[in-house]
């Protein structure tokens, strides 16, 4: 990607965030409920009318939309995104404390897909049209078909309830809290990857290429994997990044059933508790990071594949 490139990407990330931070600023304003009652509620707190509204005007919440939609993007510009209502804390702390076991709970459970993806569709594509592959479709189509909260729930009763070899509460933060939750994930992700990967190794495998290698006694395993797995990588990649940015910001109902420490858990408990700042915040760091990821993921095609580079 050339730096033409990459400055007109960049300007279209920050168009969007600001779009994205306007949008959710202008929801969170005309949402119903009032965040000053519901800190007073958490607190067990029952003020007179004169004190919430003597609250509301200290926290700025008595000004116009667009009055406090400027200051809290100028703090953002400055590296303050406010703080929380509910935790009495930065919000950028917050969101730091939670990002890295979210990221580790994506991560992990990218890597446990790819280690069944992978092999199984490879196989069905080797065999394709064979009892192996239609048994492994049928797999796949059940695998998509469950949700990851029904899964999450199965296996927390085998594992957890059942056998008592995992914590049912995984908020400790060890090697134990992230199994569940990471095959939980990878459960749906592995029934669709393997998938992609059958039909982009298929692609392949019909190319020119495999009929000379195979004519020239290559064999298979060598074909199969030196060459028609990395020329297969580009979907995979692509579809690797709108994951990655999928999971960081989609994990809310497994973090959630497990009690998982990330950032997803924390969302939902900013909606429960009407934090704007906080909703104002993970909103525009998950817009930020799946944006970014997307244009590493762009980036990553050059290396990739040197036919797109030469083409640039």
């Amino acid at each position: 990607m050339s730096a033409k490139q990459l400055g007109k990407r960049l300007l279209q990330i920050l168009i969007v965030a600001l779009g994205v931070t306007f949008l959710t600023f202008m929801i969170t304003y005309l949402a119903p409920g009032d965040p000053v009652r519901t800190m007073y509620a958490a607190a067990g707190i029952m003020p007179s009318e004169e004190v919430i509204q003597e609250t509301r005007e200290a926290m700025g919440l008595n000004r116009p939309m667009l009055v406090q939609y400027f200051d809290w993007l100028g703090g953002c510009l400055k590296g303050d995104f406010g703080t929380s209502y509910a935790y009495s804390k930065p919000v950028s702390e917050l969101l730091l404390t939670r990002l890295w076991p979210t990221l580790k709970l994506s991560i992990s459970s990218l890597i446990l897909m790819l280690l069944v993806a992978v092999p199984i569709g490879m196989a069905q594509a080797t065999h394709k049209n064979s009892p192996i592959d239609y048994a492994l479709r049928g797999v796949t189509f059940f695998g998509v078909s469950m949700p990851s909260f029904w899964v999450g729930l199965l296996l927390m009763l085998f594992f957890c309830v059942r056998l008592k070899l995992l914590p049912v509460v995984c908020s400790g933060g060890g090697f134990k809290s992230l199994i569940l939750p990471s095959v939980t994930l990878a459960f749906a992700m592995s029934a669709k990857y393997t998938r992609q990967v059958r039909t982009a190794i298929l692609e392949e495998l019909s190319q020119d290429y495999v009929t000379g290698a195979r004519a020239r006694g290559v064999k298979e395993w060598k074909i199969l994997w030196l060459n028609v797995f990395p020329n297969s990588l580009l979907p995979l990649i692509t579809m690797l990044g709108l994951s990655l940015g999928s999971l960081l910001g989609g994990t809310a109902v497994v973090e959630v059933i497990f009690t998982y420490p990330g950032l997803g858990n924390l969302a939902v408990s900013a909606i429960t508790a009407y934090d704007y700042p906080l909703i104002q915040g993970y909103v525009l760091w998950i817009s930020l990071i799946y944006m970014l990821v997307n244009l590493a993921v762009d980036i990553s095609y050059s290396y990739v594949d040197p036919r797109m580079r030469a083409a640039r």
